[in-house]
């Protein structure tokens, strides 16, 4: 029985964001009898208290709960250390052989390579999955972002494998850590391309349009963080420049949010009866119910590896709208349109996307959903860890 360990998300099942669902999938779609996975979860310090039971099974995963201390921005490195200390207790209780610690992100650089040791004396391997530019997200201060930077490089540096869910950040690694000649492969995150259950005309997606004002098929649409590295600002500008009659919604919360709050001072967009926040979804059939009856999606991030609400939208809406750097291009490829920040390109690009005819419209929907299917199914990519973690890859 192979052992796998994974740390680094806030567990399972998933209610937050893309290293979650990973982990959920993961488990899910397992279809070696030869994997036992043990997943750590993340757990309130109020909730801690009342908890009974430390650990729990999912999807066949053995999930051992994590306090998670309330530490500000440091919290997730703690928890990380605490999940890497109980996977080792664990390991030596249980006399497990040739362990595997799989660690998502790169948060615990300065202390990687003491757990690694450790766990190299017990025969076992530490993976690590770098994830996205943590170093570039402008939500961090200067002295986090040398801090991400400096992590990533020493768990690059010490790790026995790095599993890379981009191509672009594969190659990132390879060009700036050249000199510790790092071992690397290439699993893309997964999507799939099912379509929701809700029909048109469900009581529940129309009583939303009605709510929001909108109408299927009548607006552009965008879902993620409202963070500026997802480039929020250009299309937010581009699309008041433009002359589209269709509507911006954009699914995202800004409560408390300083960044909308600027963007509001600076562009007004207010006034722009198109442009509609009109805050979360939880719902994921009616999400991606909106998806599907978007004219089309806009997609803004430039920070991350392969993003999950790209391969959604690619496998539900027909129409997309990336911006144009390799994370983006090196997924959507031929079944996507691309933009740029320069002034005026992304207004011109709604112009083209507004004339095009619904067969060339449903021409790219093919092509991309394709793409997902071919290159980025759950059980595709599945397959392809289970292939690593049994050493038959």
């Amino acid at each position: 029985m192979q052992n796998v360990f994974i740390i680094g998300s806030k567990g399972i099942p998933s209610a937050y964001g893309g290293f979650e669902s990973f982990v959920d999938r993961l488990t899910f779609f397992k279809k070696s009898e030869h994997i036992k996975y043990h997943v750590s979860c993340a757990v309130e310090p109020e909730e801690w208290i009342q908890q009974t039971e430390k650990e729990f099974s999912y999807h066949g995963a053995r999930c051992f709960r994590i306090k998670w201390k309330k530490l500000g921005p440091a919290r997730a490195i703690f928890y990380d250390l605490d999940a890497f200390g109980e996977c080792i207790a664990y390991i030596k209780a249980n006399n497990i052989e040739n362990p595997i610690v799989y660690v998502l992100a790169c948060r615990i650089g300065p202390f990687f390579h003491h757990y690694v040791k450790k766990i190299h004396k017990l025969g076992g391997k530490v993976y690590v999955n770098p994830d996205g530019h943590e170093w570039k997200r402008a939500k961090w201060s200067a002295p986090v972002r040398k801090y991400w930077k400096i992590s990533e490089r020493l768990m690059v540096k010490h790790a026995d494998l790095l599993i890379c869910d981009s191509k672009a950040i594969e190659k990132y690694i390879h060009e700036d850590y050249e000199k510790y000649q790092p071992n690397t492969m290439f699993i893309a995150y997964g999507s799939d391309t099912v379509k929701s259950s809700l029909s048109d005309d469900a009581k529940v997606l129309q009583d939303w349009y009605r709510e929001k004002g909108v109408q299927a098929r009548e607006y552009y649409l965008v879902v993620g963080r409202f963070v500026p590295e997802n480039n929020f600002e250009t299309m937010v500008k581009e699309f008041m420049k433009s002359d589209t009659n269709k509507d911006f919604v954009l699914i995202t919360n800004v409560e408390n949010n300083s960044f909308y709050d600027s963007l509001l001072n600076t562009t007004h967009f207010d006034r722009d009866q198109r442009i509609k926040f009109v805050g979360t979804v939880y719902d994921k059939e009616l999400l991606k119910k909106l998806r599907e009856n978007a004219y089309a999606y806009f997609h803004g991030h430039e920070v991350g590896g392969t993003n999950p609400s790209l391969l959604e939208s690619l496998g539900s809406t027909d129409l997309n709208l990336l911006l144009d750097v390799g994370f983006n291009r090196e997924v959507g490829e031929d079944g996507a349109l691309y933009w740029s920040k320069e002034e005026g390109n992304l207004a011109d690009l709604i112009h083209k996307a507004d004339a095009m005819t619904a067969e060339e419209i449903s021409a790219m929907g093919v092509k991309a959903k394709e793409r997902i299917k071919k290159e980025y199914s759950w059980n595709y990519i599945v397959e392809r860890y289970e292939k690593v973690f049994l050493g038959r890859q």
